[in-house]
């Protein structure tokens, strides 16, 4: 799991920065001393490292010997490859479940995702934690402690792209429908036809947030360009 900093300002500092990064206000390949960015939010150098070298642990940054601090690059094999190792995860949880001969424990999951069209959530920031939350409920519901650490990691290291995934109107029907099409499949013991569209459901994921990355990154390039040009 992510290792807390010691104090409260670097963890404001964090999390504004990843903010930051995540909006893509900080674009990859961008550069920048502590220097400028203590200066920038008016606090000391000490809690802006240690935020900094936090997000760097994470992935997030890059630092150089002399050139300071820049955003580490999109790598987009290591998300294909994290995707792959959810649905690894995931496939194992819905088996697990169906399997089971007990009454499953997804009450929750059922008053959240079994609801009519107008009890639907359509904020794009809430939805991308109801979804998270749907994802991690399945494979802590099947019991294994060890895959569930494994999967709160890799589920906070897409979390940069894989929030994008509801922007669209449509990707939140999506989320819906096939969420409650996979609980329903579960609850009746269909575990070759849930894991046949859990698999569907999280490419099909992918394959949008990838195309709304590369869209934005450069939406926000072209944005910078036509601000220093003026």
């Amino acid at each position: 799991m992510a290792q807390q900093p010691a104090n409260p300002l670097g963890e404001q500092i964090y999390l504004r920065v990843k903010a930051e990064i995540f909006d893509f206000h900080l674009l990859p390949g961008d550069r920048f001393t502590e220097t400028e960015l203590a200066a920038r939010l008016g606090v000391s150098r000490t809690p802006i490292r240690d935020a900094l070298y936090r997000l760097r642990r994470e992935g997030y940054l890059e630092v150089g010997f002399r050139s300071g601090w820049s955003v580490a690059p999109f790598d987009f094999v290591r998300f294909d490859e994290l995707y792959d190792l959810r649905i690894l995860i995931e496939s194992h949880a819905v088996e697990k479940l169906c399997a089971l001969e007990d009454e499953l424990p997804l009450a929750a999951l059922k008053a959240a995702w079994l609801v009519p069209a107008d009890s639907r959530e359509t904020d794009p920031r809430k939805m991308a934690g109801l979804d998270e939350a749907f994802h991690c409920a399945l494979v802590e519901a099947a019991g294994n402690r060890e895959m569930l650490r494994v999967h709160q990691e890799l589920t906070e290291k897409i979390r940069i792209i894989r929030r994008l995934d509801f922007l669209k109107e449509n990707r939140i029907a999506a989320t819906y429908d096939e969420h409650a099409k996979i609980l329903r499949l579960i609850m009746r013991r269909k575990s070759t036809e849930a894991l046949i569209l859990l698999r569907s459901h999280i490419t099909q994921s992918k394959s949008e947030v990838r195309k709304i990355t590369l869209h934005m990154l450069h939406d926000a390039r072209t944005t910078m360009r036509e601000s220093a040009a003026t």
